[in-house]
Order: structure tokens, then sequence, then C-alpha cells
């Protein structure tokens, strides 16, 4: 009897890694954007992870590529990085980390919607339906507890499901290019786009450099993602890619959320409601239907045909 290969001993700690990683991130946003402008955190983030990025791949044999194929590539994943990451950092000033992460655990679903359309997959199932109508119901729950706080935070509000939006298509586009690429050159690659584009926009929506009003707060905030946040979550995501099943990693986008709104009251004080902890919990139990839920039900069809 053949025994089942076991996994790499640095799974396990990339899991790991992979989800405090993201369940930190909306914190160090909120943070690194507390004294310098939006524009200008995020710029200094993808600054210090290209020029992290870079070194790597000219100390190592990774090969960066450089063909049309590849800029088709870098261009569709600098979607997610510029749309996604620079509307996070925007929002960051008018709704709280923990529901930053909330609404970026829609990212399957929204993407599954744009799957349809882009890569013509097949429609939702029954339940991936009814998956549909508990997340956005808690969405609706969870907008309608921040909109009572005040006009800002709807325009946060707006501002991040743009970014989760743009995220989720930049996901659905990158499917549509078929190339074998290492996620440190794929991430250096989209940078190189990414970084110039979050420049155009510091200069303007600033365009100044403040740098006596700037916190170590923010500064150490700025450094933490850029290392992080930019090159080791992504690479260690890519990593667990490879040696896990796609229902496990999904996992992260479950477990994530919860953490994030744990740190967000514990180290930022911000307010979790009843009525947000309802939005939420309909929230992720829609996306664990939608992500498990059809493999569950044909289950229980099959106990129920034995039976």
């Amino acid at each position: 009897m053949k025994t089942k290969p076991s996994l790499p001993k640095l799974v396990p700690i990339a899991f790991i890694a992979v989800v405090l990683i993201w369940s930190t991130t909306p914190l160090g946003i909120v943070w690194s954007s507390e004294s310098v402008h939006p524009t200008m955190a995020v710029l200094l983030r993808m600054v210090l992870a290209l020029v992290i990025g870079c070194l790597v791949i000219a100390c190592s044999s990774i090969r960066l590529p450089l063909s049309a194929t590849a800029f088709k590539l870098y261009g569709f994943s600098a979607i997610g990085i510029v749309g996604g990451m620079l509307l996070s950092y925007m929002a960051a000033r008018y709704i709280p980390s923990g529901t930053m992460s909330l609404l970026f655990g829609l990212s399957p679903i929204i993407s599954g919607l744009l799957a349809q359309r882009i890569l013509g997959e097949a429609k939702f199932s029954r339940v991936k339906i009814v998956a549909l109508i508990l997340a956005f119901s808690g969405l609706a729950i969870v907008c309608s507890s921040k909109l009572a706080l005040g006009s800002e935070a709807g325009i946060g509000l707006v501002l991040i499901l743009c970014a989760v939006t743009l995220f989720s298509l930049s996901g659905v586009l990158i499917k549509t290019v078929s190339l074998s690429i290492h996620p440190i050159a794929s991430t250096v690659g989209a940078l190189l786009i990414s970084t110039p584009l979050f420049a155009l926009a510091w200069l303007l929506f600033d365009g100044t450099v403040p740098t006596e009003t700037w916190s170590a707060k923010s500064i150490w905030s700025i450094v933490y993602l850029g290392i992080f946040g930019s090159l080791i979550g992504f690479v260690g995501y890519f990593y667990i890619l490879q040696h896990l099943n796609a229902s496990t990693v999904s996992l992260v986008t479950l477990i994530t959320p919860v953490f994030a709104m744990a740190l967000g009251a514990v180290l930022n004080q911000e307010q979790v409601s009843q009525t947000l902890i309802i939005g939420a919990g309909l929230v992720l139990l829609g996306l664990a239907f939608y992500l498990f839920g059809d493999k569950w039900w044909q289950s229980k069809r099959q106990n129920s045909c034995i039976q």
C-alpha cells in the first residue's frame, strides 16, 4: 500500500505566515496612513518592495521574463495592485481595518461573477446563489451599520468595494495569460508597472513630503507592509498554492477577516457593534457556502442515496 506523500515542512509555516500577514495588512494600512498621506504611504511601500525584489532577482537564478506575454501578465496584475491598493489606502481614512478585511473576503464571490463573463465559466449552482444572497445580505447590514456613523463612512465603503472589484478583476484577467513564471518575478514585473502609477497618483493628490509630521508608527507600518505585505506574503501564498489544494488555501479568506477584526478592536480600539457582528457572520457564512457548499451538498446527497 502506497503512503500519501508528506507535505514539505515549510508548508504549515507558510500557511500560518500568510494568514498572519493578510490579517495584519489592513491594520498596517490604517496605521501607515495616520500621519502619511495615503498616496505617499502606498508609494513608499511599493518602492521598498520593488527594491528588495530586484535585489533578490539580481542575487539569484530567478529570471524576469520581458516578453509581450509577460508584460500582459504584469499589466493585469497591476490592475489589482494599483486599483486595489490605492483605493484601500484612501478608504483607510474612513472605515476601520476590520471592515476592510471583511469586504475583501468577498473577492472569491466577485471573482466568480466576473469569471462567468470573462472566462465563460459555468453559472452559479443553487448553493452558490444561496451563498451570494447570504454574503450580500451581510454586506448590506455591514454597510447600514457604517453609514449610520456618517457620510464619511459611506465614502470609505464605496472606495473599498471598488478596490475589491478591481482586485478580483485582476485575478480573473491573470487566468487568461498562460505563462510559467516564478512568483517573485511576477511580483517584481507587476511592481515595475505599478510603482510609476503610484508616483503619478502621489503627484496628483498630494505632491508633498512633510517628513516632520510623519510618526514612527506610520513609518514602521510602511516598512512592515513593504517587506511582509508586498513580498513575503505574496510569495508565501503562491508557495502554499503549489502544495495544498484550492479548498484548503481558500480557508485563508475565511480566517483573516476574523483575525483582522479582532486585531483592529484590540490594537486600534475599533468599535465592533452587534449589528456589525451579525453582518460579518452572514458574509462569512455566505463565503463558506460559496467555497465548500457544493461539495457538502453532493456529499449529503450521496449519503442519502446510500441509506
